[in-house]
């Protein structure tokens, strides 16, 4: 049986964490997230476009005290994507007859 491929967009660090934290959050601003994975506004802000594109995640954009708001959101096809990449993945570090 050959080992299934991890998927490409999960399969990034700061990717992987942000849907990991959605999950248990169901969603969060983007200073949460950005403090959680320590990672520039920058590089946040395009791995969550790809997440976006992906279907992975909405993003909100609102204002918020006179302020810009961004609150990113699992999707149902977010929460799928992870649990096949997790069963996937376990299927790496189980060893086979």
């Amino acid at each position: 049986m050959a080992l299934k491929d991890l998927n490409p967009v999960l399969h990034q660090q700061l990717r992987l964490a942000v849907v990991s934290l959605l999950l248990q959050v169901k969603e969060a601003e983007f200073g949460y997230l950005k403090e959680q994975t320590n990672s520039s506004s920058g590089n946040l802000s395009v791995q969550l476009q790809k997440l976006k594109e992906a279907k992975y995640i909405d993003i909100e954009k609102a204002f918020k005290n006179n302020y810009p708001q961004t609150v990113c959101k699992i999707t149902k096809i977010g929460k799928d994507a992870f649990n096949e990449y997790v069963i996937n993945l376990k299927d790496y570090l189980t060893p086979k007859k």
